[in-house]
């Protein structure tokens, strides 16, 4: 007998079908969940009115069909579903173990900078794939231990890896010049390191590098990105963890601005309302009474 599911739980409480899919062994965050999808249920359906947000599907026994957009893909170990926020059906002709990661829609879109499109068929078995599914096996193993922000930082991090494998797909790695993947592996890591620098612009970090700006450019592009929108991602991603952090309450956010390389406190507000929905000061509020 076949169960279709018709519930959905929004980020701010209700009924769950998180909660009937992963039951005790669920985990969530305040951003993300990520539950075990158990042998009892042999179809999970999704409207286009009740999706929401990203799924990310990781088999890890037996095998699950997944269809979206009128495209049926047959998933198995090594081998992973992103299913996007519309209209999708899951089922699974005998048996299987899987798990289940849901990614809040904005955090896909803000990295992708594309329309939600479902990816199916994503390789896992070797390179970036392998390395995201061992990240969300070992969370999954891990969650009982984890508290609500340290499970969000590491959903975050397996969410950006993720949408590194879904922009190489996407590009087809297999006609990207290998340069631009080299280059665009060393930018991040540059960006990363030098995030808080006020002076940080593509062309500084181009001539730091010793490329071009265009090779830096075209480099990101391929990805779905620009120097600027790579920059100003990690700085919020930097200021988001400092409001969370217990030890920087004492901050203001004028330094917290400055100290990440905003212009100003307002610039700051602006960008981080405009990415995540909320201000900083009503971040840190919340994280303050939750």
């Amino acid at each position: 007998m076949r169960t279709t599911l018709t519930r959905e739980r929004s980020s701010v409480g209700g009924p769950a079908v998180d909660d009937a899919l992963g039951g005790p062994g669920r985990r969530s965050g305040a951003a993300y969940r990520l539950v075990p999808y158990p042998p009892d249920r042999a179809e999970y359906v999704r409207t286009a009115g009740q999706a929401r947000g990203y799924r990310f599907l990781l088999p890890l026994r037996g095998e699950l069909l997944m269809t979206q957009d009128g495209l049926e893909t047959r998933l198995a170990p090594g081998t992973g579903g992103l299913i996007a926020p519309a209209a999708f059906r899951v089922v699974q002709p005998r048996p299987a173990r899987a798990l289940v990661m849901t990614i809040p829609a904005h955090e896909m879109d803000g990295r992708l900078h594309g329309p939600p499109v479902p990816v199916p068929g994503l390789d896992l078995s070797a390179g970036l794939g392998r390395v995201v599914a061992a990240m969300v096996r070992a969370v999954g193993e891990e969650r009982g231990t984890l508290s609500a922000p340290q499970f969000d930082a590491a959903c975050e991090r397996i969410t950006e890896l993720l949408c590194l494998l879904v922009a190489g797909d996407r590009a087809g790695d297999a006609h990207a010049p290998g340069h631009l993947a080299e280059v665009e592996a060393v930018v991040r890591r540059h960006v990363r390191e030098h995030a808080t620098d006020p002076g940080l612009t593509g062309a500084a970090m181009a001539q730091d590098l010793g490329w071009s700006l265009r090779q830096v450019q075209l480099a990101l592009q391929r990805a779905g990105t620009t120097p600027r929108d790579l920059i100003r991602e990690e700085r919020l991603r930097l200021v988001r963890d400092r409001l969370r952090n217990p030890l920087d309450r004492h901050v203001t956010i004028t330094d917290l601005a400055h100290a990440t390389g905003f212009s100003s406190a307002s610039a700051l507000s602006h960008a981080f309302r405009r990415r995540f929905g909320v201000s900083p000061r009503e971040l840190r509020n919340h994280g303050a009474r939750g």
